[in-house]
Formats: structure tokens, C-alpha cells, sequence
């Protein structure tokens, strides 16, 4: 019989879960990771798939074209305003770190004035203050919203539903963690969780708020399909590098290469709209701060570090100290990830299981330890003279107290002296990271001021990384790489004396080889690195140092969200598939587990006792021919026969078919009443309540199933069934046996199709082999019901006997 055939072929993705322990009820914990006691099986798949049953079908058929045009201008007003958020939201971050540190050092500057160590114990206290309210918010508030999210929503946009990742506290949590996070001084960066902020307003825009908080509104909730959340939270993931980088396209190609697995034109116009109103907001915000009404934020704050008075040539000598950049990024970004990951494993194992309060203690003792280190050590560096500045330059040295910019007069005993190490080290990261890519600086930090920076913030950023704060990495990468490739150039510079070479050139260029080397991107990291450093002319410089730090990196591991995601239970679906699966077939893949079906008319009871036995999410229907075969007509999700257990309004008393193909049942449902709500898990079984009358009630699933599942032979290769369940989103992919009758061939040229006149109702096929000839296919002659099948390319569309 063809039921005994589907041997589990509702998750087409069970090898990539295979390795993974299942249960109902998995959460994140403080730093992002799903619980292992829950067995993480609470991360459910999204379904981006379209149901096209008759309710889809019905309500379809009643909306003309106003609708289609009004539909996507309603899709180009969600992206307007999700820029505009997200680029409000940056601003409101940027704005409130950079004035908690102006006050910080303004506030330390004026007391070690007069004592030191009052100036030492001031700045652990203001810093310990900003990072225990991060990590208190985190914990006891918004537990999803540790770490940078990009693992999350990498997940979230290859298909995992994650419970609690776009929730409004989550938002908040995230938005006023970094503010204390970052501005507490540790060694992490406000970029990635921008990238969380942006996907969080999104999806609440596309839901129309939050209920629990009562801030929604009816009429912003117009997308209730997880199909069209996701192309949202795909331009709330580009606005928020936008954002965070001021790189517009830069976000644009982040969202294409680093969190997407799926991808189309139509998208593209949308997220580089997006990303466009984010740089508008973000340059009317800057505009308006720089007449001092942002108070210590001035014209600073964002990341642009404009180089574009640096190094204008180089030389054929030069490549290979370049190369070496390269190769350096390549080793410390692949140690720099393997050693997250034992530090990620013995936080989950040991320290976090021990609950909030040992988090908190955790944050509270690396916020003391940085700040003696980012204040201790430049006391123990002897200063230095200033050099003599030129006529046209504007660069002071020492600079004023309190003030940003170069040669900081920190522990000096005369007043034309200044303190290389804290420069870097006593100083906000933006700052630090401008003073290292400033051009015409040539000598301004020793070798030795360098190293040391080094060893001691590549470090403190290993071990914060995985704390229950918010956490970006591009910001400590971009320090890391900035300094060893300041110090290659220092050594070029002594080596090739007579060339025109700056350290400020070779500091990019190693901030881009440790991105590389960790993150292991290559185009959206190019193409922000050109926008936030406003030089186009390195850009085969950067293209050669990220191909070879890439390159050293993927030879000891993978990128650091990629182990990131693995660390937290998600389980991605990869752009490429196992080698092993080369050798396997869909039937193996599937087991030996015989499939649950459910027939077309089922029996209230029967249904109900299926959901309680079993916590699959789609069911094959199967029907029976006039010679008593068993025949699969669809496939029925469980959220949707949830829908309607709970509404009762498609119970019968009959146990025979409708014959309603028309769809009566469906008449009496909306489409979106089938929609899963995204800052819930749905309806549970438990929730809904039958009366003895009700269970003996039938229900006629063929107006409510989904009748075209796309379909696969059993012999199919799994890495075939691997592209094409993760190329198209899919959630279940129907198994069947190789035995079948071919009704029709479907060709490139069918599927050109012509609308003869907006009056006329028939569809005619234009061939591609006689120009200006028109036929009518004769798959619609014969067969009018199957064109209504989602038609592959060059595929098959086979009917089962």
C-alpha cells in the first residue's frame, strides 16, 4: 500500500537533526544557548512554505489586482519604516555610549588631576555600575537578548523558529544591555547586536507590536505569514549593519552572505531600500549632533574612520608584508574561535548552571579586571615627547583632557609629553580604533605599547565573549586586527625607508585580515570596510588580505557564528551538503519509522489522540480510490488542524466526503486565522477543550490541507533532496516510490506564459522554438486540475497510481 511507502518523509531535514536531542519545551538561557536540560527540542521549523489550499485558494480568487499593487506598496511602507527604527534606535545607542563615557573620562581626567588612585577607583565604579545593570537586565529580563543574536538569526532566516529571539523585551533587553555593556568599557562592540535590534523592529512591525505590552495596532498587522516575516527580518538584519557601520550596501551584502539562505530580486529592492533610510536617519541625526545638542556625542560616536588622506600608492615590495597581514589574521582568527569555543563549553558545563547570580558576578569581575588592566598598564609605560606637528596639521598633541583624539597626556610629568598606551587603552573603542587608523601619525605608538595592547585586549576579548551581555565581535576584531597590522607597518616602514608607506594603511588592512580570519566573510566585509573608511583605492589591498586570512582561517575551523551556531543547538542547514550524503538516497534517509497519516475524513477522536501520542508537525491525507488504493491527497500541518479543533465551525456528523470542491469548509475561514502568532508557540492541544458530543464530530481535511507538497522519488540523491529543501524553505518533502505515470513534461518554454488581453481568462504558452507561435500546452488539455501543481523546471510532475 503507497501509506507504507512514506517512511518519515515529513522531515527531509532529519540528518541535520539527527545529532540532536528532541523536546517540547527548550529556552535560552542567560548567554543565548538552548537549555540543555530541555533537550532542545522547543527550536521548531517555520513554515516559508505557501499552503495552497482552498481557503489560500478562495481568498486568492477574491482579491483583483488593487490588491496585488496595494500588497506591495504596503511591503515598501514596512521597509521604510523598519529603517526608520532601526536607524533611531543606533542613533539613541550611539548617542547614550558615547556620552556615559564622555562623562566617564571627563569625570577621571578631573580627578587624577588631584589623586590618582581617587581617578582609578572612580572609573571601576562607573564601569562596574554600566555593566551590572547590562547584565541585570539580561538576566531577569531578557535572557535572549545575550550575546551578539547573529547565530539566532542566522537560524531564524534558514528556517528555525527560536522561541523568545524577536520578542519586544528581547528589544529592549538588547538596546539598553549595550548601552551598558559597551559603555562599561568591555571588550566588546554595539555592531552585531545592532544587527538583533533591526531584526527585532521588524519583526514586531510586522505583527503590529506586542500585545503583552499593549502596544500593537490592528492596522499595522498585515503580514501574518512566516513567508513574508522573514523577507522582514531580512531588511531589519541589513538596516542594522547599515546602522551600526554607516555601510549601506555593505548591509545589503551582509544579509546576502552571511544570515540568508534564501534570496530573490524583489527582496534585494526592498533591503537596499531599507538600508538607504538608515543612512538617511543616521546622517539627519549626526548633522543635527554636531551643533552640540548630543551633548558629549558631538561628531564622533559612529564608526566612519575616514582615511582618505592616507596612504595614496603602494609599491610591488609592499605585497608581501601585506600577505603576511594576511596569513596572521588567518592564525589568530582561527585560535580566536576555537578558543570561544572552550570558554563557550566550560561556561555552559560549569560556571551558568549555577544561575543568574554567578552571571552576574561573572560580568561584574571581567568589568574590574578590564578596567584595572585599560588603567593599570598605561600607568606602568613610561611617556613620550610629542614630535613636532606640521603647519597644516590639526592634530594637538598632548590633546586636552577629557577630549578625543591622539597623544593622551595620561601619568605624564611634563606638558609636551603623551602616553602612547593610552592612547589605546584608556580611551572608547571608536576612539582607540580612529587613533590606529589615523594617517601622518608615523611613531606615535612604540612597538612595544602595541604588543602589549595585544596579547592583553585579544585576551579580555576571549573572555568576555560569552557573557550575559549583549556582545558584538566586529568592533574587538577590527582592535585586534588594527594593531598587529600597525605593527607589520612599523616594521615595513624601518624596513623599506624610502618608500611612502603609512601605518594607518597597514592598520586597516590587518582589522580586515582578523575579520576575515574569525568571521571568515569576504564581500560584505570588503565592501564596509571600503564605506567606513571612505578609500576606495585599498580595495585590492583589503580584497587580497581577506582572500588569504579566509583561506589560513577555513584550513582549522569555521567562521565565528558558524561555531557559534553549532555551540547553541541550532541546527542550520549549511549552503553546501555532507559528502556523505552523496552516497545515500531520500528512502534511507528517512528510517525504518512507518509515517502517521491521517484520512481525508477523520473522526474528532482519532485526531486528537494522534496529536497527544506524537509531537510531529505534518501529516500526510490519505484518501482512497474507487478500487480501495490508498492515495495521498495532501499534507496537513498541525497548527492548522489545531485551528480547527479549537473552532469547531468544520465538524460534520457525517463520515463521508463533502464533495464540497468548492470549498464550503473553507468559506467559513480566513486565511490568516491559520497564521501562528510569532511571539508564541501556536495553539497546543492542551488548550483546547472537546466535549464527549465534539469527539464524535468528523472533519473533512481536503479544504484545509495543502495539496501540492512538493515530492521527491526515493532513490533521489540526499544531496539533491538537501539543495532543494533548503534552496526553497521547505519544512516537509513528500518520499515516494519510483513507480509512476508520467502525465506531461514540464520545459523551460511552459513555463513562459502570456496573458493574451487583462479581459481574457485563458492562459496561452508562448514557445521559445517558433517565434510569434502560440499553443496551448497540452498538459492543461488533458489534465486541467494538475496545472494548478507548483511546476519545476525541467522536473518531472509525476502522479502517484
Amino acid at each position: 500500500m503507497l501509506s507504507n511507502h512514506f517512511e518519515n518523509g515529513m522531515d527531509m531535514a532529519r540528518l541535520a537533526w539527527s545529532r540532536l536531542p528532541h523536546s517540547e519545551d527548550g529556552e535560552l538561557d542567560g548567554v543565548g544557548l538552548l537549555s540543555t536540560s530541555s533537550n532542545r527540542n522547543g527550536v521548531e521549523s517555520l513554515d516559508y512554505e505557501v499552503i495552497e489550499n482552498y481557503a489560500y485558494r478562495e481568498e486568492q480568487a477574491q482579491r483583483g489586482k488593487f490588491f496585488v499593487g496595494y500588497n506591495v506598496a504596503v511591503k515598501w511602507f514596512f521597509a521604510l519604516l523598519i529603517g526608520i527604527g532601526t536607524g533611531l534606535a543606533a542613533v539613541f545607542i550611539n548617542i547614550s555610549v558615547e556620552n556615559f563615557a564622555g562623562w566617564k573620562f571627563a569625570l577621571t581626567f578631573n580627578i587624577i588631576q588631584k589623586s590618582y588612585l581617587a581617578g582609578f577607583l572612580m572609573y571601576i565604579l562607573i564601569n562596574l555600575a554600566l555593566v551590572f545593570s547590562s547584565v541585570y537586565i539580561i538576566t531577569h529580563f531578557a535572557p535572549a537578548a545575550a550575546g551578539s543574536g547573529i547565530p539566532e538569526i542566522k537560524g531564524y532566516l534558514n528556517g528555525i523558529d527560536i522561541p523568545g529571539i524577536l520578542l519586544f523585551r528581547t528589544l529592549i533587553g538588547k538596546i539598553f544591555g549595550s548601552i551598558g555593556s559597551v559603555g562599561g568599557g568591555l571588550a566588546l562592540g554595539k555592531e552585531g547586536p545592532l544587527v538583533h535590534t533591526g531584526a527585532c523592529i521588524a519583526s514586531l512591525l510586522g505583527q503590529g507590536g506586542s500585545t503583552k505590552y499593549h502596544l500593537s495596532s490592528r492596522w499595522l498587522q498585515f503580514f501574518k505569514s512566516d513567508r513574508d516575516r522573514r523577507d522582514l527580518v531580512t531588511c531589519g538584519c541589513a538596516a542594522g549593519v547599515a546602522a551600526a557601520f554607516r555601510a549601506p550596501v555593505g548591509g545589503v551584502l551582509f544579509a546576502l552572505e552571511e544570515v540568508t539562505s534564501w534570496w530573490r530580486s524583489q527582496l534585494m529592492w526592498r533591503v537596499f531600500f531599507t538600508s538607504a533610510v538608515v543612512a538617511v536617519v543616521v546622517r539627519v541625526a549626526m548633522g543635527w549632533c554636531k551643533s552640540g545638542n548630543c551633548g558629549h556625542f558631538g561628531g564622533g560616536g559612529f564608526i566612519i574612520w575616514d582615511i582618505s588622506d592616507g596612504q595614496e600608492d603602494y609599491s610591488f615590495e609592499e605585497l608581501l608584508p601585506m600577505a603576511v597581514i594576511g596569513i596572521i589574521g588567518g592564525l589568530l582568527g582561527a585560535l580566536f574561535n576555537q578558543l570561544t569555543i572552550y570558554v563557550t563549553r566550560w561556561r555552559r558545563n560549569y560556571l551558568h548552571k549555577k544561575g543568574n547570580r554567578v552571571k552576574i558576578y561573572e560580568a561584574c569581575l571581567i568589568s574590574v579586571l578590564t578596567s584595572v588592566i585599560s588603567f593599570g598598564l598605561p600607568l606602568l609605560r613610561n611617556c613620550s615627547p610629542c614630535p613636532d606637528s606640521d603647519p597644516g596639521s590639526e592634530i594637538e598633541c598632548p590633546r586636552a583632557p577629557g577630549v578625543d583624539g591622539n597623544y593622551v597626556n595620561f601619568y605624564c610629568g611634563k606638558d609636551k609629553e603623551y602616553n602612547d598606551l593610552a592612547t589605546i587603552f584608556f580611551n572608547t573603542q571608536d576612539d582607540a580604533i580612529r587613533n590606529l587608523f589615523s594617517a601622518k601619525t608615523i611613531h606615535e605608538f612604540s612597538a612595544k605599547s602595541l604588543l602589549t595592547f595585544l596579547v592583553m585586549f585579544y585576551t579580555l576579548a576571549v573572555v568576555t565573549f560569552g557573557t550575559a551581555v549583549p556582545a558584538g565581535q566586529f568592533v574587538p576584531g577590527i582592535m585586534i586586527g588594527s594593531t598587529y597590522g600597525r605593527l607589520v607597518g612599523i616594521f615595513t616602514v624601518n624596513h623599506y625607508k624610502k618608500l611612502n608607506i603609512d601605518e594607518g594603511t597597514y592598520a586597516l588592512l590587518g582589522a580586515a585580515s582578523f575579520l576575515g580570519g574569525s568571521m571568515r566573510m569576504t564581500v560584505s566585509l570588503c565592501v564596509i570596510m571600503v564605506e567606513i573608511t571612505n578609500n576606495l583605492k585599498l580595495l585590492p589591498l583589503i580584497m587580497l588580505v581577506l582572500l588569504i586570512s579566509k583561506a589560513v582561517g577555513d584550513v582549522f575551523n569555521e567562521g565565528l557564528y558558524d561555531e557559534q551556531t553549532r555551540l547553541r543547538g541550532i541546527p542550520l542547514l549549511e549552503s553546501r551538503p555532507k559528502y556523505v550524503m552523496r552516497k545515500m538516497t531520500a528512502r534511507e534517509a528517512c528510517g525504518n519509522q512507518k509515517v502517521l497519516s491521517l484520512p481525508r475524513v477523520v473522526k474528532v477522536a482519532d485526531a486528537v489522540s494522534i496529536l497527544r501520542s506524537n509531537k510531529h508537525n505534518g501529516f500526510p491525507v490519505v484518501d482512497h480510490t474507487r478500487d480501495g488504493e490508498p492515495l495521498v491527497i495532501g499534507l496537513m500541518l498541525r497548527s492548522h488542524l489545531l485551528v480547527l479543533l479549537q473552532s469547531k465551525i468544520g465538524f460534520q456528523h457525517s463520515p463521508l466526503p463533502s464533495h464540497s470542491r468548492s470549498g464550503s469548509g473553507a468559506i467559513r475561514h480566513n486565511f490568516s486565522e491559520f497564521a501562528k502568532p510569532v511571539s508564541s508557540k501556536g495553539i497546543s492541544i492542551d488548550d483546547i477543550y472537546l466535549s464527549s458530543e465534539d469527539l464524535e464530530m468528523y472533519i473533512d481535511l481536503a479544504p484545509f490541507l495543502n495539496p501540492s507538497p512538493y515530492v521527491v522519488p526515493e532513490d533521489m540523491s540526499l544531496t539533491k533532496v538537501y539543495n532543494l529543501f533548503r534552496q526553497l524553505g521547505l519544512r516537509h518533502i513528500f518520499v515516494v516510490p519510483r513507480a509512476s505515470r508520467v502525465i506531461g513534461v514540464i520545459t523551460r518554454k511552459d513555463l513562459l506564459i502570456e496573458e493574451e488581453s487583462e479581459d481574457s481568462a485563458t492562459m496561452e504558452l508562448q514557445s521559445t522554438s517558433v517565434r510569434g507561435q502560440r499553443h496551448k500546452t497540452r498538459l492543461l488539455e488533458e489534465n486541467g486540475a494538475d496545472a494548478e501543481r507548483p511546476l519545476l523546471n525541467g522536473l518531472l510532475v509525476q502522479n502517484q497510481r
